[in-house]
């Protein structure tokens, strides 16, 4: 199973689009918060609130458990937890959901790495990277023994020459 997973966009969803037509073979498009526009215009992807998405409050749930191919997912957008310690305490949260990865946005950092048995992944920024490597997105592939994140930026993409 593939899963395109993205974040803080800040209004630049046509990247989004993009995405879609790029991996048509994705079964699911996660998006970790701070839309920047209504969610709503964009069905295929499931989302969390980040922290500028108030005026779409409402319609938008703070956290989420995704289950996908014999995983569980949590996902929030980052801003509720420390800087400092931030992935532990993610990875923790996801431990006591029963959930093996663990998404986040909110740093604009792409960041993969496992702690404490759950996969903690942050896709970056599509709009701008904080990390000076450039926006980017994850593609994770799934299957119910193994778990693959691969972290790509978008001048990378497999679109372009």
């Amino acid at each position: 199973m593939q899963i395109i997973v993205a974040s803080d966009t800040h209004g630049r969803n046509e990247r989004l689009l993009e995405l879609e037509k790029l991996y048509p073979e994705a079964a699911l498009f996660l998006h970790a918060g701070d839309w920047g526009t209504d969610p709503k215009k964009y069905d295929h992807w499931v989302t969390v609130m980040g922290n500028n998405d108030i005026r779409y409050e409402r319609d938008m749930e703070k956290n989420r458990i995704i289950l996908a191919d014999g995983h569980k997912i949590f996902m929030l957008h980052g801003q509720q937890l420390p800087y400092g310690n931030r992935e532990k305490r993610l990875a923790d949260m996801a431990n006591q959901n029963g959930c093996d990865i663990a998404i986040y946005g909110h740093s604009h950092k792409a960041f993969i790495e496992e702690i404490n048995g759950v996969l903690v992944i942050n896709p970056g920024s599509l709009l701008r990277s904080r990390d000076g490597r450039g926006i980017s997105y994850i593609v994770l592939t799934l299957d119910k023994n193994q778990v693959d994140a691969k972290l790509v930026f978008w001048m990378n993409r497999p679109d372009q020459p």
